[in-house]
């Protein structure tokens, strides 16, 4: 019995780590309430390059990381590129204040039930999604270090060009 038991936890634990999105699969899609009112759907967005980031307010990295997210949507939004940022914290009017507070200048989404955020299942805050034209995750990032903006770019006028 407890090998069963055992051996039927191995299997939910592998099946929960394939639930993982991965480049090149459509991004899953989802329908979040704005921050500043309205809902934005992902799938409305298509025939635009993508930026999903996953971040919360008590998040170290997540702060350092947002100028360089506002740079780059001001940068390539004319290009067809905008950011989303998907907030996680438990009080979405916490989130709503936060983004204030950092200025963030591209749509801030509130995910306080964390069903988008389980949706994608990246395992790391902040982490990054980057989706193509065609709705195709293209490229992920789990976590955040400093230069990994410069990534983002190049990956970005890559995706934007296409």
């Amino acid at each position: 019995m407890l090998r069963r038991s055992l051996a039927t936890l191995l299997l939910l634990a592998s099946a929960a780590a394939g639930a993982a999105v991965q480049a090149l699969q459509p991004a899953p899609d989802f329908t979040l309430q704005r921050a500043e009112g309205g809902n934005l759907r992902l799938v409305e967005q298509r025939g635009q390059v993508v930026l999903i980031n996953f971040w919360a307010s008590w998040c170290g990295p997540c702060r350092v990381e947002m100028p360089h997210l506002n740079r780059l949507h001001d940068k390539y939004k004319a290009g067809g590129f905008m950011v989303l940022g998907v907030n996680i914290d438990d009080d979405p009017r916490h989130g709503a204040a936060t983004a204030t507070r950092w200025g963030l200048r591209f749509p801030v989404l509130l995910d306080a039930s964390k069903a988008v955020t389980r949706r994608y299942d990246l395992g790391a805050m902040p982490s990054t999604v980057l989706v193509d034209r065609d709705g195709r995750i293209r490229y992920l990032h789990r976590g955040y270090r400093e230069g990994l903006e410069n990534e983002y770019e190049r990956q970005i006028r890559e995706l934007v060009k296409e």
